[in-house]
């Protein structure tokens, strides 16, 4: 195992799984912050290099992860067993610990099944389908309201951030949403007083995430104009333009083919390791 520091081999990192798309979307977009910052104090670390056969972006272990919420892991591979190897090495994960490993490709949930039973630790796996935008310069500037201006959420709105998710609602979930407002992107469309009418945030992996409308303000084109926005300025960064939506959202879904999104076509699996632990 391998912590790839040099800006030389995370660069080449990041042109290697440009080549690997759409698969490596979750993985190249931590990748991509690190190497713009590291807004989300993300470390890769690889079973072998130059020529790897699996790669997990993982918060650094310099930063405090004591919940499933912030400890959030990004799996890409090109050799499954080469994964499986990766993720028993001695020190990859903190498997005492909640955490998720998410990422594109069935090997994900199948590998943790599989340690999971020998270390007779509980998982939770959830499937969402992907959808990715091939070229987002070709969505329209979108039309507002005058009534409607385009802003960002301020720490001010994190409560109602936290009221609004699926899953959020506690103290945990709030303070990633804080780290989230405080480190990366996001878009809100907002009232004349200032007040957040629809929104969509972006997570250390490059995600659209937390996309919500209000429900007084629904059926007026709100979400369809910040998914365009956000879109337009994660190309304008350099990022791929992507989010996960659950498989039962289906006008999520049809919003996003509206748009010119592309579903992936595998399933993204979210693996909870310890969920237990986790809501303590």
């Amino acid at each position: 195992m391998l912590i790839l520091t040099c800006p030389a081999q995370l660069q080449h990192l990041e042109e290697a799984l440009r080549r690997s798309l759409p698969l490596a979307l979750p993985v190249l977009g931590a990748v991509m912050n690190i190497n713009r910052g590291n807004p989300g104090e993300f470390e890769v670390v690889v079973d072998s290099w130059p020529h790897f056969g699996a790669v997990l972006a993982r918060p650094s272990r310099e930063m405090p992860v004591d919940d499933f919420y912030t400890n959030r892991n990004a799996a890409f591979y090109r050799d499954v067993g080469a994964y499986r190897a990766l993720l028993e090495t001695p020190g990859c994960l903190r498997w005492d610990t909640a955490f998720h490993i998410f990422g594109l490709q069935e090997g994900v949930a199948t590998v943790s099944q599989a340690i999971a039973g020998v270390k007779g630790i509980e998982l939770e796996v959830s499937e969402y389908y992907t959808y990715l935008h091939p070229n987002p310069s070709t969505l329209p500037e979108p039309r507002l309201d005058p009534d409607v201006r385009v802003g960002s959420l301020s720490p001010a709105h994190v409560d109602l951030l936290n009221e609004t998710w699926a899953y959020g609602g506690n103290n945990r979930s709030r303070r990633y949403l804080a780290e989230l407002l405080g480190r990366f992107p996001n878009v809100c469309l907002q009232d004349r007083a200032g007040q957040p009418l629809c929104w969509v945030l972006t997570d250390a992996f490059g995600t659209g995430t937390h996309s919500y409308t209000l429900p007084a303000h629904r059926r007026h084109g709100h979400m369809r104009a910040v998914l365009a926005l956000a879109a337009r300025r994660a190309q304008a960064r350099g990022f791929p333009t992507f989010g996960h939506t659950a498989t039962g959202n289906r006008p999520m879904q049809r919003l996003q083919e509206e748009l010119g999104h592309r579903q992936v076509p595998e399933l993204c699996r979210f693996v909870l390791h310890n969920p237990g632990l986790g809501r303590d």
